[in-house]
């Protein structure tokens, strides 16, 4: 398997990760995790640690919300990881907490982080967009699984 860059990330149970995979010149995220609202958890933080090497350097003190409208999960995981990485872009923010709740109506979510620090923090990809092609969210017989490709 060379050539392939693959980090694999276990949380709170066996049912959530994430993993990357290349896709020509982009890399695809593949997250799976046991319920909705960890699964946008998990992209969050799947997202992050293809940004910066180790997402543990990433303290918490600064706190934005995110609301989001609209009914279709795919989309509703495009936007969150859109507003998170315009944070990033343009505040320079770095995020390693997060928090979501999906329901009929859209997403309520917050993300922790602080200022990039070029000396505590070492770039891993420069992500530059969330992209649609290859966008899904679905629900499987073991939980729910979805898969983003972000232009690098």
């Amino acid at each position: 398997m060379s050539g392939l860059y693959r980090r694999l990330a276990y949380c709170d149970s066996m049912n959530t990760m994430y993993e990357t995979f290349e896709h020509t010149a982009d890399l695809g995220l593949r997250i799976r995790a046991a319920n909705l609202n960890a699964l946008f958890v998990e992209a969050a933080e799947a997202l992050f640690s293809v940004i910066v090497e180790d997402l543990g350097t990433v303290e918490t003190p600064r706190q934005i919300d995110v609301q989001l409208a609209g009914d279709e999960r795919d989309y509703l995981l495009f936007d969150w990881l859109k507003e998170l990485l315009y944070h990033f872009d343009s505040e320079h923010t770095l995020f390693g907490r997060f928090e979501v709740q999906v329901d009929a109506n859209g997403l309520k979510g917050a993300a922790w982080g602080e200022p990039l620090e070029r000396t505590r923090h070492t770039l891993l990809h420069e992500v530059k967009a969330i992209t649609y092609h290859g966008l899904r969210v679905e629900q499987t017989s073991d939980g729910w699984i979805a898969e983003v490709i972000v232009d690098i």
